[in-house]
């Protein structure tokens, strides 16, 4: 049992929406937001914060010691220059500092990122393997990471802050895209799409569909703010 869930040759079959494991975690991310939200003002989600944190951390120290145990590090795959990796580092400080400069980028392409991984892992492994778990794991925590902010900091993002995620995350898909072209990389999915299933199989062939993510990103920021400005609308009366 040890063997399968770990070793890198074992369980890789993952099927997207028809493996019963991406759909129990797809369930488990709902509960667990409705969970955050329902609980919200209890006292203890005070310290809710620090076992965010800590998933965030240790989901990171996992996969880097998984990688160098089995000889799997590779600089054309490890460097933390994924989106998501990226939002996981942002978001562990996110918490650990209260940080709301980083809050207001990570809310928009964080959500955004983590929520379209879910839907579309580009991901290998099923259940039962330890990549299959870190992978869900990781990604659902970004998101109630960010919630948390939101629902028990009482943090609020304005267009301003959508413009300076948006501006922010096109400098670092500036930067991973020369990344990729110097070292032959694919981080970001910004040289080629992903061999598995996702969202890119359908916004065309490279390089437009890196066009097709650009007004997909404008129009999930826009909803994404959506309930702030009708927050703000309702509110501004009172």
């Amino acid at each position: 049992m040890i063997e399968q869930i770990f070793n890198p040759e074992s369980s890789r079959n993952f099927q997207l929406f028809l493996s019963p494991g991406h759909l129990t975690f797809l369930v488990i991310f709902l509960l667990s937001v409705i969970w955050l939200f329902t609980h919200r003002n209890k006292p203890y989600m005070r310290r809710i914060r620090w076992v965010f944190f800590a998933a965030l951390v240790l989901s990171e120290i996992s996969l880097l010691t998984w990688t160098l145990y089995f000889d799997r590090w590779d600089i054309m795959y490890n460097l933390p220059l994924q989106l998501c990796t990226i939002n996981l580092l942002l978001s562990a400080y996110m918490l650990l500092m209260k940080s709301y400069r980083v809050f207001e980028i990570i809310y928009f392409f964080g959500i955004g990122g983590a929520l379209q991984a879910l839907l579309t892992p580009d991901l290998f492994y099923t259940f039962p393997h330890f990549r299959f778990f870190h992978f869900f794991i990781a990604h659902i925590v970004i998101i109630l990471a960010i919630l948390y902010m939101i629902w028990v900091n009482k943090f609020h993002v304005t267009w301003i802050s959508a413009i300076k995620s948006f501006v922010i995350l096109n400098i670092f898909a500036f930067f991973v895209f020369w990344v990729n072209q110097a070292i032959g990389s694919n981080y970001m999915f910004l040289a080629r799409k992903p061999s598995g299933q996702s969202i890119l199989d359908w916004l065309g062939p490279y390089p437009w569909y890196i066009l097709s993510l650009e007004a997909i990103a404008i129009l999930m920021f826009a909803l994404l703010y959506l309930p702030f400005y009708i927050k703000k609308l309702l509110y501004k009366d009172v």
